[in-house]
Protein backbone atom coordinates (compact mmCIF):
# COMPACT_ATOMS: atom_id res chain seq x y z
CA UNK A 1 0.00 0.00 0.00
CA UNK A 2 1.44 3.37 -1.01
CA UNK A 3 1.17 6.58 0.99
CA UNK A 4 -0.10 9.90 -0.32
CA UNK A 5 1.23 13.20 0.98
CA UNK A 6 -1.30 16.01 0.89
CA UNK A 7 -0.37 19.67 1.43
CA UNK A 8 -3.05 22.04 2.72
CA UNK A 9 -2.28 25.76 3.02
CA UNK A 10 1.19 25.21 4.43
CA UNK A 11 0.28 22.05 6.43
CA UNK A 12 1.53 18.68 5.25
CA UNK A 13 -0.36 15.51 6.10
CA UNK A 14 0.34 11.95 5.12
CA UNK A 15 -1.65 8.78 5.43
CA UNK A 16 -3.10 5.76 3.72
CA UNK A 17 -6.29 7.64 3.10
CA UNK A 18 -6.50 11.38 3.65
CA UNK A 19 -9.71 13.36 3.56
CA UNK A 20 -10.00 17.00 4.56
CA UNK A 21 -12.39 19.55 3.12
CA UNK A 22 -12.28 19.25 -0.66
CA UNK A 23 -9.12 17.15 -0.83
CA UNK A 24 -9.67 13.41 -1.30
CA UNK A 25 -6.85 11.01 -2.11
CA UNK A 26 -6.96 7.25 -1.91
CA UNK A 27 -3.67 5.45 -1.93
CA UNK A 28 -3.45 2.69 -4.48
CA UNK A 29 -0.51 0.67 -5.75
CA UNK A 30 1.20 2.22 -8.78
CA UNK A 31 -1.34 5.05 -8.97
CA UNK A 32 -0.45 7.36 -11.85
CA UNK A 33 -0.80 11.12 -11.94
CA UNK A 34 -3.54 10.94 -14.54
CA UNK A 35 -5.51 8.47 -12.48
CA UNK A 36 -5.09 10.63 -9.38
CA UNK A 37 -6.46 13.66 -11.26
CA UNK A 38 -9.58 11.72 -12.10
CA UNK A 39 -10.06 10.85 -8.43
CA UNK A 40 -9.75 14.43 -7.12
CA UNK A 41 -12.58 16.85 -6.49
CA UNK A 42 -12.94 19.78 -8.89
CA UNK A 43 -10.62 22.66 -8.04
CA UNK A 44 -7.84 20.50 -6.57
CA UNK A 45 -4.40 21.04 -8.09
CA UNK A 46 -1.69 18.46 -8.63
CA UNK A 47 1.59 19.82 -7.29
CA UNK A 48 4.55 17.45 -7.12
CA UNK A 49 5.56 13.92 -6.40
CA UNK A 50 6.45 13.53 -2.73
CA UNK A 51 5.59 10.10 -1.38
CA UNK A 52 7.01 6.67 -0.88
CA UNK A 53 6.22 5.73 -4.50
CA UNK A 54 6.66 9.24 -5.94
CA UNK A 55 2.95 9.94 -5.74
CA UNK A 56 1.95 13.57 -6.28
CA UNK A 57 0.94 16.03 -3.61
CA UNK A 58 -2.44 17.66 -4.02
CA UNK A 59 -3.88 20.85 -2.69
CA UNK A 60 -7.24 22.50 -2.99
CA UNK A 61 -6.95 26.26 -3.58
CA UNK A 62 -10.12 26.80 -1.62
CA UNK A 63 -8.57 25.29 1.48
CA UNK A 64 -5.34 27.21 0.98
CA UNK A 65 -7.30 30.41 0.69
CA UNK A 66 -9.18 29.60 3.88
CA UNK A 67 -5.92 29.06 5.74
CA UNK A 68 -4.25 32.15 4.30
CA UNK A 69 -7.16 34.31 5.37
CA UNK A 70 -6.34 33.63 9.01
CA UNK A 71 -3.96 36.35 10.27
CA UNK A 72 -0.67 35.02 11.54
CA UNK A 73 1.77 37.04 13.60
CA UNK A 74 5.25 36.84 12.10
CA UNK A 75 8.23 37.29 14.37
CA UNK A 76 11.81 37.90 13.34
CA UNK A 77 13.41 35.47 15.77
CA UNK A 78 17.16 35.76 15.49
CA UNK A 79 19.81 33.15 16.08
CA UNK A 80 23.00 34.12 17.83
CA UNK A 81 21.99 37.73 18.51
CA UNK A 82 19.27 37.90 21.17
CA UNK A 83 19.19 40.56 23.89
CA UNK A 84 22.45 42.29 23.00
CA UNK A 85 20.66 44.99 20.93
CA UNK A 86 18.16 45.42 23.77
CA UNK A 87 20.85 46.25 26.32
CA UNK A 88 22.77 48.37 23.81
CA UNK A 89 19.76 50.54 22.97
CA UNK A 90 18.66 50.80 26.61
CA UNK A 91 22.12 51.93 27.68
CA UNK A 92 22.25 54.35 24.76
CA UNK A 93 19.10 56.11 25.93
CA UNK A 94 20.15 56.12 29.58
CA UNK A 95 23.59 57.55 28.81
CA UNK A 96 22.01 60.11 26.52
CA UNK A 97 19.64 61.37 29.22
CA UNK A 98 21.84 61.20 32.33
CA UNK A 99 24.25 64.13 31.85
CA UNK A 100 21.60 66.17 30.02
CA UNK A 101 19.16 65.87 32.93
CA UNK A 102 21.77 67.18 35.37
CA UNK A 103 22.64 70.05 33.02
CA UNK A 104 18.95 70.86 32.62
CA UNK A 105 18.53 71.04 36.39
CA UNK A 106 21.57 73.32 36.60
CA UNK A 107 20.26 75.74 33.97
CA UNK A 108 16.68 75.82 35.26
CA UNK A 109 17.74 76.36 38.87
CA UNK A 110 20.31 78.96 37.82
CA UNK A 111 17.58 80.86 36.00
CA UNK A 112 15.28 80.63 39.01
CA UNK A 113 17.77 82.36 41.33
CA UNK A 114 19.22 84.66 38.67
CA UNK A 115 22.71 83.17 38.37
CA UNK A 116 24.73 83.11 35.13
CA UNK A 117 28.23 83.57 36.50
CA UNK A 118 30.08 80.76 34.76
CA UNK A 119 28.91 82.07 31.39
CA UNK A 120 29.07 85.86 31.81
CA UNK A 121 32.21 86.07 33.94
CA UNK A 122 34.30 83.56 31.98
CA UNK A 123 34.62 81.08 34.85
CA UNK A 124 36.75 83.34 37.04
CA UNK A 125 34.58 83.88 40.12
CA UNK A 126 35.27 81.08 42.59
CA UNK A 127 33.54 82.62 45.58
CA UNK A 128 30.10 83.46 44.19
CA UNK A 129 27.46 82.54 46.77
CA UNK A 130 24.92 82.11 43.98
CA UNK A 131 27.03 79.42 42.36
CA UNK A 132 27.20 77.55 45.64
CA UNK A 133 23.42 77.79 45.88
CA UNK A 134 23.03 76.39 42.36
CA UNK A 135 25.40 73.54 43.14
CA UNK A 136 23.48 72.72 46.31
CA UNK A 137 20.06 72.89 44.65
CA UNK A 138 21.16 70.81 41.67
CA UNK A 139 22.68 68.12 43.86
CA UNK A 140 19.57 68.01 46.04
CA UNK A 141 17.16 67.66 43.11
CA UNK A 142 19.41 65.03 41.54
CA UNK A 143 19.24 63.15 44.83
CA UNK A 144 15.44 63.40 44.91
CA UNK A 145 15.17 62.08 41.35
CA UNK A 146 17.51 59.17 42.01
CA UNK A 147 15.87 58.21 45.30
CA UNK A 148 12.35 58.34 43.87
CA UNK A 149 13.29 55.91 41.12
CA UNK A 150 15.41 53.73 43.39
CA UNK A 151 12.93 53.28 46.23
CA UNK A 152 10.03 52.45 43.94
CA UNK A 153 12.20 50.27 41.69
CA UNK A 154 13.51 48.33 44.66
CA UNK A 155 10.08 46.79 45.18
CA UNK A 156 9.17 46.39 41.51
CA UNK A 157 12.44 44.71 40.46
CA UNK A 158 12.35 42.19 43.31
CA UNK A 159 8.72 41.50 42.38
CA UNK A 160 9.02 41.24 38.59
CA UNK A 161 12.37 39.43 38.59
CA UNK A 162 11.28 36.23 40.36
CA UNK A 163 7.94 36.41 38.53
CA UNK A 164 9.79 36.14 35.21
CA UNK A 165 11.17 32.75 36.27
CA UNK A 166 7.62 31.45 35.87
CA UNK A 167 6.05 33.48 33.06
CA UNK A 168 9.11 34.21 30.93
CA UNK A 169 11.69 36.93 30.32
CA UNK A 170 10.08 38.76 27.41
CA UNK A 171 7.49 40.41 29.63
CA UNK A 172 10.04 41.96 31.99
CA UNK A 173 12.01 43.18 28.98
CA UNK A 174 9.01 44.99 27.48
CA UNK A 175 7.45 46.52 30.60
CA UNK A 176 10.47 48.69 31.60
CA UNK A 177 10.63 50.25 28.13
CA UNK A 178 6.99 51.26 28.41
CA UNK A 179 7.66 52.93 31.75
CA UNK A 180 10.84 54.63 30.55
CA UNK A 181 9.00 55.93 27.49
CA UNK A 182 6.37 57.49 29.75
CA UNK A 183 9.15 58.93 31.90
CA UNK A 184 10.64 60.69 28.86
CA UNK A 185 7.17 62.00 27.97
CA UNK A 186 6.90 63.59 31.42
CA UNK A 187 10.35 65.13 31.00
CA UNK A 188 9.40 66.55 27.61
CA UNK A 189 6.20 68.07 29.02
CA UNK A 190 8.22 69.74 31.77
CA UNK A 191 10.65 71.13 29.21
CA UNK A 192 8.01 72.33 26.77
CA UNK A 193 5.83 73.95 29.42
CA UNK A 194 8.77 75.04 31.63
CA UNK A 195 7.13 73.50 34.66
CA UNK A 196 8.84 73.27 38.03
CA UNK A 197 11.63 70.67 38.08
CA UNK A 198 9.80 68.85 40.87
CA UNK A 199 7.47 67.38 38.25
CA UNK A 200 10.40 65.36 36.94
CA UNK A 201 9.98 63.15 40.00
CA UNK A 202 6.66 61.96 38.56
CA UNK A 203 8.49 60.59 35.54
CA UNK A 204 11.07 58.85 37.70
CA UNK A 205 8.34 57.22 39.79
CA UNK A 206 6.65 55.91 36.63
CA UNK A 207 9.95 54.52 35.42
CA UNK A 208 10.64 52.98 38.82
CA UNK A 209 7.24 51.27 39.01
CA UNK A 210 7.96 49.41 35.78
CA UNK A 211 11.45 48.35 36.85
CA UNK A 212 13.60 51.10 35.31
CA UNK A 213 16.97 50.24 33.73
CA UNK A 214 17.75 47.83 36.58
CA UNK A 215 15.06 45.39 35.44
CA UNK A 216 16.32 45.56 31.86
CA UNK A 217 19.81 44.76 33.09
CA UNK A 218 18.58 41.87 35.23
CA UNK A 219 16.36 40.54 32.43
CA UNK A 220 19.14 40.59 29.84
CA UNK A 221 21.63 38.77 32.04
CA UNK A 222 18.97 36.24 33.11
CA UNK A 223 18.10 35.67 29.45
CA UNK A 224 21.73 34.93 28.60
CA UNK A 225 21.91 32.53 31.56
CA UNK A 226 18.83 30.73 30.18
CA UNK A 227 20.08 30.24 26.62
CA UNK A 228 23.78 29.48 27.17
CA UNK A 229 25.78 26.68 28.69
CA UNK A 230 28.64 27.21 31.12
CA UNK A 231 31.52 27.33 28.56
CA UNK A 232 29.86 29.97 26.35
CA UNK A 233 28.19 32.00 29.11
CA UNK A 234 31.26 34.00 30.06
CA UNK A 235 31.77 35.19 26.49
CA UNK A 236 28.12 36.20 26.07
CA UNK A 237 28.17 38.11 29.36
CA UNK A 238 31.34 39.87 28.20
CA UNK A 239 29.49 40.95 25.04
CA UNK A 240 26.74 42.46 27.19
CA UNK A 241 29.35 44.36 29.19
CA UNK A 242 30.88 45.62 25.94
CA UNK A 243 27.44 46.80 24.80
CA UNK A 244 27.18 48.91 27.94
CA UNK A 245 30.50 50.60 27.30
CA UNK A 246 30.13 51.19 23.57
CA UNK A 247 26.55 52.46 23.84
CA UNK A 248 27.47 54.78 26.71
CA UNK A 249 30.40 56.27 24.81
CA UNK A 250 28.42 56.91 21.63
CA UNK A 251 25.41 58.37 23.43
CA UNK A 252 27.52 60.66 25.63
CA UNK A 253 29.33 62.20 22.67
CA UNK A 254 26.16 62.60 20.62
CA UNK A 255 24.23 64.09 23.53
CA UNK A 256 26.93 66.60 24.40
CA UNK A 257 27.24 68.02 20.89
CA UNK A 258 23.50 67.87 20.20
CA UNK A 259 22.67 69.73 23.39
CA UNK A 260 25.19 72.47 22.49
CA UNK A 261 23.62 72.97 19.05
CA UNK A 262 19.87 72.43 19.60
CA UNK A 263 19.19 72.26 23.32
CA UNK A 264 17.60 69.52 25.39
CA UNK A 265 14.32 68.64 23.69
CA UNK A 266 15.52 66.87 20.55
CA UNK A 267 17.90 64.47 22.36
CA UNK A 268 15.04 63.45 24.64
CA UNK A 269 12.83 62.80 21.62
CA UNK A 270 15.54 60.47 20.35
CA UNK A 271 15.58 58.67 23.69
CA UNK A 272 11.80 58.25 23.49
CA UNK A 273 12.02 56.84 19.95
CA UNK A 274 14.74 54.39 20.98
CA UNK A 275 12.68 53.12 23.92
CA UNK A 276 9.62 52.56 21.74
CA UNK A 277 11.62 50.86 19.00
CA UNK A 278 13.33 48.54 21.50
CA UNK A 279 10.00 47.49 23.00
CA UNK A 280 8.81 46.43 19.54
CA UNK A 281 12.11 44.69 18.90
CA UNK A 282 11.69 42.60 22.04
CA UNK A 283 8.11 41.71 21.11
CA UNK A 284 8.84 40.66 17.54
CA UNK A 285 12.48 39.56 17.52
CA UNK A 286 13.36 38.10 20.95
CA UNK A 287 12.34 34.50 21.47
CA UNK A 288 11.21 33.39 24.90
CA UNK A 289 14.03 31.74 26.85
CA UNK A 290 12.03 30.10 29.66
CA UNK A 291 10.95 26.73 28.34
CA UNK A 292 8.60 25.53 31.08
CA UNK A 293 6.38 28.55 31.52
CA UNK A 294 3.39 28.39 33.81
CA UNK A 295 0.85 30.91 35.11
CA UNK A 296 1.89 32.74 38.22
CA UNK A 297 0.40 35.47 40.35
CA UNK A 298 2.23 38.76 40.15
CA UNK A 299 1.23 40.41 43.43
CA UNK A 300 2.26 37.90 46.05
CA UNK A 301 4.78 37.86 48.86
CA UNK A 302 6.20 34.64 47.48
CA UNK A 303 8.35 36.55 45.00
CA UNK A 304 9.98 38.56 47.77
CA UNK A 305 10.41 35.41 49.84
CA UNK A 306 12.27 33.74 46.98
CA UNK A 307 14.80 36.58 46.99
CA UNK A 308 15.47 36.22 50.71
CA UNK A 309 15.51 32.45 50.31
CA UNK A 310 18.69 32.78 48.22
CA UNK A 311 20.51 34.24 51.22
CA UNK A 312 19.10 31.70 53.68
CA UNK A 313 20.17 28.51 51.92
CA UNK A 314 22.80 26.58 53.86
CA UNK A 315 26.07 25.82 52.15
CA UNK A 316 29.62 24.66 52.63
CA UNK A 317 32.62 26.85 53.42
CA UNK A 318 30.54 29.75 54.69
CA UNK A 319 28.53 30.14 51.48
CA UNK A 320 25.81 32.23 53.14
CA UNK A 321 28.18 34.73 54.72
CA UNK A 322 30.23 35.05 51.53
CA UNK A 323 27.14 35.69 49.44
CA UNK A 324 25.94 38.33 51.86
CA UNK A 325 29.32 40.09 51.96
CA UNK A 326 29.72 40.00 48.18
CA UNK A 327 26.23 41.42 47.72
CA UNK A 328 26.91 44.17 50.25
CA UNK A 329 30.17 45.06 48.54
CA UNK A 330 28.45 45.18 45.16
CA UNK A 331 25.69 47.38 46.58
CA UNK A 332 28.21 49.85 47.99
CA UNK A 333 30.22 49.99 44.78
CA UNK A 334 27.16 50.57 42.61
CA UNK A 335 25.82 53.19 45.03
CA UNK A 336 29.08 55.16 44.94
CA UNK A 337 29.47 54.73 41.18
CA UNK A 338 25.93 55.83 40.29
CA UNK A 339 25.79 58.55 42.92
CA UNK A 340 29.05 60.11 41.79
CA UNK A 341 27.90 60.53 38.18
CA UNK A 342 25.64 63.52 38.89
CA UNK A 343 28.16 65.07 41.27
CA UNK A 344 30.87 64.84 38.62
CA UNK A 345 28.66 66.64 36.10
CA UNK A 346 27.91 69.39 38.65
CA UNK A 347 31.62 69.79 39.36
CA UNK A 348 32.34 70.01 35.63
CA UNK A 349 29.74 72.76 35.24
CA UNK A 350 31.08 74.91 38.09
CA UNK A 351 34.37 76.63 38.88
CA UNK A 352 37.21 75.88 38.13
CA UNK A 353 36.26 73.80 35.07
CA UNK A 354 33.06 75.41 33.72
CA UNK A 355 32.78 72.84 30.95
CA UNK A 356 30.39 73.16 28.03
CA UNK A 357 28.06 70.29 27.17
CA UNK A 358 30.38 68.85 24.50
CA UNK A 359 33.24 68.48 26.99
CA UNK A 360 30.86 66.96 29.50
CA UNK A 361 29.89 64.46 26.82
CA UNK A 362 33.52 63.53 26.20
CA UNK A 363 34.07 63.17 29.93
CA UNK A 364 31.10 60.84 30.24
CA UNK A 365 32.34 58.84 27.25
CA UNK A 366 35.73 58.44 28.95
CA UNK A 367 33.95 57.05 32.02
CA UNK A 368 32.18 54.44 29.88
CA UNK A 369 35.50 53.48 28.32
CA UNK A 370 36.26 51.67 31.57
CA UNK A 371 33.63 49.04 30.66
CA UNK A 372 35.87 47.96 27.79
CA UNK A 373 39.23 48.36 29.51
CA UNK A 374 38.02 46.42 32.54
CA UNK A 375 37.03 43.49 30.32
CA UNK A 376 40.52 43.36 28.83
CA UNK A 377 42.09 43.66 32.28
CA UNK A 378 39.81 40.95 33.63
CA UNK A 379 41.00 38.48 30.99
CA UNK A 380 44.66 39.22 31.72
CA UNK A 381 44.54 39.25 35.51
CA UNK A 382 42.43 36.10 35.75
CA UNK A 383 45.34 34.19 34.26
CA UNK A 384 47.48 34.78 37.36
CA UNK A 385 45.14 35.99 40.12
CA UNK A 386 42.06 34.69 41.89
CA UNK A 387 38.74 36.41 41.26
CA UNK A 388 38.73 37.98 44.71
CA UNK A 389 42.06 39.69 44.05
CA UNK A 390 40.85 40.90 40.67
CA UNK A 391 37.88 42.49 42.45
CA UNK A 392 40.26 44.14 44.92
CA UNK A 393 42.14 45.69 42.01
CA UNK A 394 38.86 47.01 40.66
CA UNK A 395 38.15 48.66 44.01
CA UNK A 396 41.57 50.29 44.01
CA UNK A 397 41.01 51.60 40.50
CA UNK A 398 37.70 53.18 41.50
CA UNK A 399 39.21 54.73 44.61
CA UNK A 400 42.10 56.24 42.66
CA UNK A 401 39.72 57.71 40.11
CA UNK A 402 37.60 59.38 42.79
CA UNK A 403 40.73 60.79 44.45
CA UNK A 404 41.80 62.33 41.13
CA UNK A 405 38.31 63.84 40.71
CA UNK A 406 38.50 65.45 44.13
CA UNK A 407 41.83 67.11 43.32
CA UNK A 408 41.25 67.97 39.66
CA UNK A 409 41.39 71.65 38.74
CA UNK A 410 42.19 71.38 35.03
CA UNK A 411 40.62 69.57 32.10
CA UNK A 412 43.60 67.27 31.62
CA UNK A 413 43.58 66.00 35.19
CA UNK A 414 39.81 65.52 35.05
CA UNK A 415 40.09 63.28 32.03
CA UNK A 416 42.82 61.33 33.81
CA UNK A 417 40.34 60.52 36.57
CA UNK A 418 37.66 59.54 34.01
CA UNK A 419 39.75 56.73 32.60
CA UNK A 420 40.88 55.28 35.96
Amino acid sequence: MSRVTVRLGGEQRAGRGVSSGRVHAWARPALSAAALRSELSPGCILLSAMSDNDLPDVVCPEMAADSSNKPRLRRCYTGRVTVEPVLFLAMFSMALQGPLTTQYLWERLSADIGYNGSRSEGCTNSTSPLEKDVESLTSHWSLYLNLSGLLVGLFSVTLLGPWSDQVGRRTILIVPFIGLSLQVVVYLVVMYQELHVGYLILGRVIGGITGDFNLILAGCFAYIADVTDRPSRTFRVAILEACLGIAGMIASIIGGHWRKVQGYINPFWLAFAVYVFTAFYVYFCVKESVKDRKPSRLFTLGHYQSVFHVFSLPGENGRRSKLFLYSLAFLLVVTVHMGAKDLIVIYELSFPLCWESDLIGYGSAAEHLTYLSSLAGLRVFQLCLADSWVAEMGFLSNISGLVVFSLASTTEIMFTGDVQ
